[in-house]
């Protein structure tokens, strides 16, 4: 069975496990308070241009949303997300958990708008009643998206204006910010993408890591205090090196962006087939992330040799499914799901 279920099936880059291994029995301070965690802050900070940034390593996408949108929101706000969004629909209501609600918007593509965000923000504040409804108090976006769509530095500038205009963070979650900003569509680098938010994270786990996320936050008013935050969130790895070896060694070399770009090239790969042998797609994307459309008797058919999503089921029979490529999808198994088709 070939896998394209997702984008973390397998373990980890050789050279993070070379890493790990040839530093396993040294003794370091714990807490992520290390020299292999400073060295990868460095690293970090340098490579996003943001040197008076705080760099932090959680081990997950959830534990580090919940734990960076609880962090930033008082008591009586909410978070703004697409309704596609990953804390909206994926994440079990972790968010809400912690006593804040989402506020979704409408995203077809998994994408929001500057322009439904304004209109959201005005009409909560401008109503007589506003004091009786949660306040939206920061903004939560994905790149890519859910959906697998990117924003553009155009779109990106445009909300984050919004959001310093009636004062809110925005949180970019990057659990594939690698894939994103390695697709052939993409017009924004990392330095860009700092620039135009207060906090986003640098996705390992989905990007040739055994586990662990680093939260970079460049807004000085949100920096206060945060590992108080990750310790009360259960968010702090006692063994804190094993998270900043991981991510020392992704940017080493530049692994991390080469391991992106395969991942992405594997998918246009898949892409281009889909369109010669005739398919539509549900979203029309350039990450590592597809969403074709195929009769249900097909997609039953492909089950059998490979692993999928069934993202949603169609009128007339016909399916939507997700296939995703990874740091570590062989060629050889895109070739066969090409000639499957």
């Amino acid at each position: 069975m070939i896998q394209f279920h997702c984008d973390y099936a397998e373990g980890a880059h050789p050279e993070v496990l070379k890493m790990l291994t040839e530093t396993n029995l040294e003794q370091t301070e714990g807490y992520g308070k290390d020299h292999y965690c400073a060295e990868a802050r460095n690293i970090i900070k340098r490579i996003c241009g943001t040197p008076n940034a705080d760099v932090h390593f959680l081990v997950g996408g959830t534990q580090t949303n919940m734990t960076v949108i609880s962090t930033i929101l008082k008591s009586y706000e909410g978070v703004v997300s697409p309704e596609t969004g990953h804390i909206n629909v994926h994440e079990t209501g972790a968010v809400e958990h912690s006593g804040h609600k989402v506020l979704t918007l409408p995203s077809p593509d998994g994408k929001i708008n500057a322009m439904q965000l304004e209109q959201m923000i005005l009409e909560q504040r401008n109503d007589e009643q506003h004091e009786h409804m949660v306040r939206p108090g920061m903004v939560y976006i994905s790149f890519p998206t859910e959906m697998g769509t990117i924003y553009s530095l155009a779109e990106l500038t445009t909300i984050y204006q919004v959001c310093r205009r009636f004062n809110m963070p925005l949180f970019i979650d990057g659990a594939r910010l690698g894939y994103g900003l390695c697709s052939p569509k993409c017009d924004i680098n990392i330095q860009q993408l700092a620039a135009l938010c207060d906090v986003f994270y640098i996705g390992g786990t989905k990007v040739g890591a055994l586990f662990g996320e680093a939260v970079v936050i460049t807004n000085k008013k949100l920096q206060e205090n945060f590992r108080y935050h990750i310790k009360q969130n259960g968010a702090m790895l006692a063994k804190g090196r094993l998270l900043g070896i991981q991510f020392k060694a992704l940017f080493q070399d530049d692994i991390y962006w080469k391991i992106s770009q395969h991942a992405v090239e594997q998918a246009m790969r898949i892409r281009q087939a889909l369109i010669d042998k005739g398919y539509h797609f549900f979203v029309d994307s350039f990450t590592n992330q597809l969403f074709p459309i195929m009769t249900h008797e097909k997609a039953v058919e492909l089950a059998k040799n490979f692993l999928f999503t069934t993202w949603q089921h169609m009128p007339q029979n016909q399916d939507v499914i997700r296939l995703c490529t990874s740091w570590a999808t062989k060629p050889e198994d895109v070739t066969t799901l090409i000639n499957s088709l």
